[in-house]
């Protein structure tokens, strides 16, 4: 059987079979393995410490066994990067996308990898102060950028490279920095060049680098459309207030765990951003005034997504407010550990009578959420297509059965650690939903009866 299946048409079957398949398919015979390694485009590999010199030399030449790799993603922690950047330029030339979590790479290694692999598309590295970005431009395709920057700044570090070479014209789209701080000379440099951002990421970043950054920066979002930031309270006061007075392209605002009210307030107020998704994790920096002044700014009455999380200070008075100003856009909530669910009776309800256009709802960590109040929303959410329940521990079959019942076009729905939903209420869930495709459980709740429906008709069952 195996002499009459050509190399084509077993690598195609290689292409539909489960990921698991791959560690058995190579044991099969040479020619299968070779096969297997030649059809392989994507690789995730890691290296468990102790460091071993010996693993890391041999790397590249099990590089060489997968000629079309296209993506590569290596971790490990105490192992050098460069060796793994050498191997992957000598051995990758179709590389596209790179993700390496080792210790900091040096310049050299990145322009051996700019040389070799002309393609690439998105990289994700540590890099190590003094920082110089001299190498970036050698990346003619890259789009994504994503850098951790590691060791502290020193005395040593007075002579920073400033890399003054600048309109380089950097084709970068997505950006993504963790850990800036006072005094990282050289992402003024990033602020100069990148001219067509689109995405910006920052995590735990003190500062926006020297004392000149700034000014840069504020030149740095002509076409910002996403913008993510995570730990970053120092600098955030002055993020929003010039986002409320220059930014006008920007549909997409994450604000995790550190915030300023007032900054917040000022752009909720005043931002000129016809913003489509906000997602805010800020439990002591939120309250009511900040989500009137949301639900009163007309820019915002297009909002698709809003998403809250651990938000304590926020009462039913703000999310009505909400409910009513946009009950003709909204089509995501999330309420995550938000106890403003379980504390205000009735709530629910009102959200689901206003929000006419919900396809996503999220109540995950909402422990003592009770069977009554999300039956009495779930009943006027006709077009909701994904639920999310996750570890709301107090409801039962009560609310699986409200849910099959009055949410006809639920296609995904996890119920993660709900301990009142038991085997017979993911039973319910996959033999009376007509229109689901993912359920989300403990492997504990699923029986032979749920594995069998699931495989009939076409159902993700992911514990």
């Amino acid at each position: 059987m195996d002499s009459l299946l050509c190399d084509e048409l077993l690598q195609e079957i290689f292409h539909r079979l489960p990921p698991p398949s791959s560690a058995a398919i190579s044991l099969v015979s040479k020619r299968w393995r070779r096969l297997l390694r030649s059809s392989t485009t994507s690789l995730a590999l890691h290296f468990p410490p102790p460091y071993n010199p010996t693993t890391i030399t041999s790397f590249s030449t099990f590089l060489s066994h997968h000629p079309f790799l296209s993506s590569l993603s290596v971790a490990g922690g105490d192992f050098s990067g460069d060796p793994i950047l050498l191997a992957a330029s000598s051995s990758c030339p179709n590389l596209r996308h790179l993700r390496l979590l080792s210790s900091p790479v040096s310049s050299f290694s990145l322009y051996t990898l700019s040389t070799s692999c002309t393609h690439l598309s998105s990289i994700l590295i540590n890099i190590s102060r003094p920082l110089s970005f001299s190498w970036l431009p050698s990346f003619n395709s890259l789009k994504s950028l994503s850098l951790f920057l590691t060791n502290p700044l020193t005395e040593s570090n007075d002579f920073e490279t400033k890399d003054d070479v600048f309109d380089v014209g950097l084709s970068l789209e997505s950006l993504s920095l963790r850990g800036i701080i006072g005094g990282d000379y050289g992402i003024n440099y990033l602020w100069r060049n990148c001219k067509n951002i689109k995405k910006l990421q920052l995590k735990s970043c003190e500062s926006l680098g020297d004392y000149s950054a700034f000014s840069s920066f504020t030149e740095f979002w002509n076409d910002l459309q996403e913008l993510e930031l995570r730990t970053c309270r120092g600098i955030l006061d002055g993020v929003l207030l010039k986002l409320a007075e220059n930014c006008v392209s920007l549909n997409s605002l994450l604000i995790y765990d550190g915030g300023s009210r007032e900054s917040l307030l000022q752009f909720l107020n005043h931002s000129k951003c016809n913003v489509k998704r906000l997602d805010l994790r800020l439990p002591l920096d939120l309250d009511n005034t900040h989500l009137i002044a949301l639900s009163e700014n007309l820019k915002f009455r297009n909002l698709v997504s809003l998403r809250l999380q651990s938000c304590c200070l926020v009462t039913g008075e703000g999310l009505k407010a909400i409910g009513r100003a946009m009950g003709n856009s909204l089509e995501e909530l999330a309420l995550i550990n938000c106890d403003v669910v379980e504390r205000e009776s009735g709530l629910l309800t009102t959200l689901g009578q206003d929000l006419k256009r919900l396809r996503k709802l999220d109540l995950s960590y909402n422990d003592l959420l009770l069977d009554k109040e999300l039956v009495s929303m779930l009943v006027s959410c006709n077009f909701l297509e994904e639920l999310k329940l996750r570890r709301c521990i107090r409801l039962s079959k009560v609310a699986v059965e409200s849910m099959v019942r009055s949410c006809k076009k639920l296609k995904s729905v996890d119920v993660t650690y709900c301990c009142g939903i038991g085997v017979d209420g993911v039973e319910f869930i996959v033999l009376n939903s007509t229109l689901v495709k993912r359920v989300e459980v403990e492997l504990s709740k699923v029986s032979e009866v749920v594995r069998t429906l699931a495989v009939s008709k076409f159902i993700e069952v992911v514990s």
